[in-house]
């Protein structure tokens, strides 16, 4: 009776715990508090490159551009008008539909070009011109008569000067970037203080491009009052960009073959133009707005919208979901709890990624931290129940066998050192000392350590000053390489730089050696470069973090034929560092132990003065 009491009390502690986390869950998602995170994310599972539908080609006003043509500012509309004419001068390769990135706002000192631009526009394919909103907070009076605060008001509005306004079709280029400076929705229309509507850029170049060649327009499911939605990117930064540029067109240089019937899109492509930003796709690169907008185009062309799903549905599945697994890790082995909890986070990627195909967008991130919280809940709990029990199985075992025994015994999760290692591209140098041995045959034992340890010394003082890995000394010799655990930058010139500071500052110690014993030693070193095994070798109860493979082998025997004060390297070395250190050839005539004819050594001379401050 006792033991059932107890289990229902654990029960509905269960239950609670789960319903509390949940309850928190739930809260967070509606509050949005982890909405960078649930974003960071999302982009990560969502945003993929994906194949470009080839009906859109940008001309960019680029850095090429501006060096022929001179500023931006300096350009005048003329010169766009010349660009619209160019594209159209044949009519049986012209583009289907033009769109211009550019603010041309008001009139110019220059009405000739004004009325030139509008002109070629007037004449053209369908053309869509830019204009802005800038949006603020207002105060606005309801039908009845009462007022409110409309944070996202368009209080100024930037469009085409009158003539070129009526010669084109316009969309606002206005993004929607997130608290974190990432583009991840769109704005599918503004609405101005006189109810106009006025579509986005790229919704206007798509309509346009359906229109001219008959095909359906779809709509994008807006997320919010606020029209707007989440962005599908289509490609990475320069994935829409061939390269061409306005001085290509204006010089002749565009097969108009390549822009037939095709959407043709003109805009900033230069970094000092302040037209670029982190996207969902891609946080690191900045991309153009051109790109931007041709990312759009392209996922309404292939029919790629997206719908959020709302936060307080998914609140309530998180709640749900963390009440049912509160019960379904209760009382559970750690291999049966590990088990549901990959399953569960694994099947709910799983369906975000489905939902996402089938153009709804879950948020990725609130159920399975749930289901993970509640994981390590259901491990701490299983934890403080069996304590008593350990102790009691400690007790009994310890009579029996090994303290140490025991406790890998009631050890949860341990692993040995993991073997192995990964194949890596390192440089790997061998340095030796020659003459050690005869030198050794004549000077006591204590003489001979306190030298040895002089020259290991010095050996790891320049491998550490270089930021490389010392492997290991074997004797007399030193191993090291560049390139792992981590990669490095330039790690060939520091291999072969580490060999030049060896040489150099050995000479101080040669000299005291010959004063002292009236015999001295020096340094044999071989470099070599290519991929090696890098890891943990040897067995569970000892390894070495080590290399092993052909090119430690090769990096050895360059050390060992080389003379005492030389620097052995391979042709793979020299070719990376050509320009920045002096070699010379010893073609084939040194001859290395299991290399086939043919394997050229080549001694390093010295580092040129432009590059040893590398």
């Amino acid at each position: 009776m006792k033991k059932k009491e107890r289990t229902v009390r654990s029960l509905w502690r269960t239950l609670l715990v789960g319903s509390v986390i949940g309850a928190l869950f739930a809260g967070l998602c509606v509050s949005g508090i982890l909405y960078a995170a649930d974003a960071y994310v999302a982009d990560a599972l969502y945003q993929h490159p994906a194949p470009q539908s080839g009906d859109i080609v940008l001309i960019n006003i680029d850095q090429k551009s501006l060096d022929e043509l001179g500023p931006f500012a300096s350009w005048g509309r003329a010169l766009m008008g010349d660009v619209i004419n160019t594209l159209n001068q044949d009519p049986e390769n012209a583009p289907a539909v033009i769109a211009l990135d550019v603010l041309y706002i008001g009139a110019s000192f220059d009405p000739e070009g004004d009325a030139y631009l509008a002109e070629a526009c007037a004449q053209s394919v369908p053309v869509v011109t830019a204009c802005a909103g800038t949006f603020g907070s207002q105060l606005v009076e309801n039908a009845d008569g009462s007022f409110y605060m409309d944070d996202y008001s368009v209080t100024a509005y930037d469009e085409p000067y009158e003539e070129l306004k009526d010669a084109t079709w316009q969309g606002h280029i206005n993004s929607m970037f997130d608290t974190d400076g990432v583009l991840r929705h769109g704005i599918w229309q503004i609405n101005l203080p006189d109810k106009e509507e006025i579509p986005s850029f790229h919704r206007q170049i798509y309509e346009r491009y359906c229109e001219k060649t008959g095909k359906q327009a779809v709509t994008i499911p807006v997320t919010d009052a606020n029209y707007r939605y989440y962005i599908p990117f289509q490609g990475k930064p320069g994935a829409y960009s061939d390269g061409y540029s306005v001085a290509d067109l204006l010089n002749g240089e565009i097969d108009p073959s390549a822009y037939a019937g095709k959407i043709v899109m003109i805009g900033p492509y230069a970094a000092g133009m302040q037209d670029d930003f982190a996207t969902a796709i891609d946080h690191a690169g900045k991309m153009y707005g051109i790109e931007y907008q041709a990312n759009m185009v392209d996922a309404l062309l292939r029919g790629q919208t997206k719908r959020e799903a709302g936060r307080g549905l998914q609140a309530l599945a998180a709640a749900a979901l963390c009440v049912l697994w509160a019960l379904l890790f209760y009382h559970r082995r750690l291999v049966s709890s590990l088990l549901g909890w990959v399953c569960t986070v694994a099947g709910y990627v799983g369906v975000c990624v489905l939902m996402y195909a089938r153009g709804i967008v879950l948020s990725p991130l609130y159920i399975p931290l749930a289901v993970s919280v509640l994981f390590v809940c259901s491990i701490v709990s299983g934890y403080l129940r069996t304590a008593l029990e350990k102790r009691r199985v400690t007790a009994t075992f310890q009579r029996y066998v090994a303290p140490e025994i025991v406790h890998e015994l009631l050890k949860e999760g341990t692993d040995a050192s993991a073997l192995g290692g990964k194949l890596c591209d390192i440089a790997v140098l061998f340095v030796d000392i020659r003459g050690f041995t005869t030198m050794s045959e004549v000077l006591e034992p204590e003489e001979i350590v306190q030298i040895l340890n002089r020259y290991l010394t010095l050996t790891s003082t320049c491998i550490f000053k270089n930021n490389g890995t010392l492997d290991k000394f074997v004797g007399d010799c030193t191993m090291a390489f560049w390139g792992a655990p981590l990669p490095q930058e330039d790690s060939i010139y520091k291999a072969v730089k580490t060999a030049f500071d060896m040489i150099e500052q050995s000479k101080a110690l040669q000299k005291e050696l010959e004063n002292k014993f009236g015999r001295t030693v020096s340094f044999g070193i071989g470099v070599h470069y290519g991929p090696a095994v890098v890891g943990n070798i040897g067995a569970s109860n000892r390894m070495d973090y080590t290399a092993i493979g052909d090119t430690v082998n090769t990096a050895a025997r360059l050390e060992a034929n080389a003379p005492g004060g030389c620097i052995y390297v391979s042709r793979a070395v020299a070719d990376a560092l050509k320009g920045r250190v002096r070699f010379t050839s010893l073609g084939s005539s040194v001859r290395l132990k299991g290399k086939t004819a043919g394997f050229e050594v080549l001694r390093a001379e010295e580092l040129m003065n432009n590059f040893e401050s590398l």
